[in-house]
């Protein structure tokens, strides 16, 4: 067994032959754990707190267990985008398939909206119909107590994988647990007022839950919304896919960066400026190197799309009339047809800039080895000559090899 199997990351498990796991398996499977031990514990505390919140008398406990409760069907929800999500790309889904994430963490803050309007209506009326107000008892303290200290222990373990995997929907359920935990903050003190003989303190406390609750899945759904309609990166990420891309040796400038996210990923789409005149193997060897070190050093970004441009597009506007090659050539060959040399041309070279066409001919360097001195220039001169009623040519430039 090699030193990796015998000394591995445990947070990279491994598979039941001892090979490292892929890191969709990882996460897919840690996911599915977190959900599932976090779904057995609202259950338990869900049905408590409701049953004791009816025994003892207080509303704030019953509504805080039909939170609980609520997040059984999150989780459910959870399980499902989880294995849903990590699918391959497929030829309908090019892009892979994180969006399932997007979309269940919308539907998770609209939940947690939804259960907070129920809890704040309930309790509004409570509170202005003094006869239906409870007194609960220790037993709803105790319940309640116990219930922030798991629920708080929910979070913590569901946020260390939604950081390791960057998992909005993870955060999102994590957050779910949290609201949970602060929410019987809330209700430990309206069972002690109500104790104490305050009783209209267990509804104010309910309220105050709702509040918190819709406040935290209003945060949630935006976020994901905003995602689904493709709102880029925060500027900070932005500035740091500047910063790499300018780094790589070639690139001139950069325009028209744009950045979206798909679940936890995030696809860059970038302009890159090079010197015009160099290869286009060059050219793109710079946009590889540029994709390779935006993976490599941005964490979220996945794919770069990386396109080349010899100036400013934004500010240049492409000339589309400008004629291609296969329509050019033929008129600058029938332009020097005259010229002797012109039958020894090797390579034609054409640049599309500012608007205008620059041609360099090369020619082999033994058409200068028997010439009078001055005849370089002398041939240039005649080409540029043959082909100056041709429009749209700013430049010709002779080359000898």
């Amino acid at each position: 067994m090699s030193n990796e199997h015998l000394h591995h990351d445990p947070a990279h498990p491994l598979d039941d032959q001892g090979n490292p796991l892929p890191h969709d398996s990882k996460r897919y499977k840690d996911t599915i754990r977190v959900t599932i031990i976090g779904s057995v514990i609202d259950l338990i505390l869900g049905v408590a707190k409701i049953f004791v919140g009816f025994s003892s008398q207080s509303q704030a406990l019953i509504a805080d267990g039909v939170h609980s409760l609520s997040d059984l069907v999150t989780d459910f929800a959870v399980l499902f985008a989880a294995k849903h999500s990590h699918r391959e790309a497929d030829e309908d889904h090019p892009y892979g398939h994180g969006r399932i994430e997007t979309v269940v963490t919308v539907g998770l803050g609209i939940a947690l909206i939804g259960v907070a309007v129920g809890i704040m209506i309930d309790a509004t009326h409570r509170l202005f119909e003094p006869n239906t107000l409870m007194s609960p008892g220790m037993l709803a303290l105790y319940v309640a107590i116990a219930s922030v200290i798991s629920k708080e222990a929910i979070y913590q373990y569901t946020m260390v994988f939604a950081r390791r995997y960057r998992s909005n929907m993870l955060k999102a359920n994590a957050w779910h647990s949290r609201t949970d935990a602060i929410s019987s903050i809330i209700v430990v003190v309206g069972i002690i007022g109500s104790m104490a003989g305050l009783y209209y303190l267990d509804a104010i406390a309910a309220i105050s839950v709702g509040l918190m609750i819709a406040k935290i899945g209003w945060d949630l759904a935006w976020h994901s919304i905003k995602e689904l309609i493709d709102t880029g990166l925060e500027q900070e990420r932005v500035e740091a896919i500047q910063e790499a891309i300018l780094d790589v040796h070639g690139v001139t400038h950069l325009h028209i960066l744009r950045t979206r996210q798909v679940g936890a990923d995030a696809l860059v789409d970038v302009h890159i400026e090079v010197e015009p005149r160099i290869s286009v193997s060059e050219g793109h060897y710079i946009s590889e190197t540029v994709r390779q070190k935006l993976i490599r050093e941005i964490e979220e970004v996945v794919d770069v799309m990386v396109h080349i441009d010899p100036e400013d597009d934004e500010e240049q506007a492409i000339t589309t009339r400008l004629p291609l090659r296969e329509e050019i050539v033929p008129k600058l060959q029938a332009a020097w047809q005259d010229i002797e040399e012109a039958s020894q041309i090797k390579n034609i070279v054409l640049h599309y800039l500012q608007g205008k066409m620059e041609i360099e001919l090369l020619l082999p360097l033994s058409i200068l080895h028997n010439a009078q001195p001055g005849a370089e220039n002398n041939l240039q001169e005649r080409f540029r000559a043959a082909i100056a009623e041709i429009p749209d040519i700013s430049r010709l430039t002779v080359c000898y090899c």
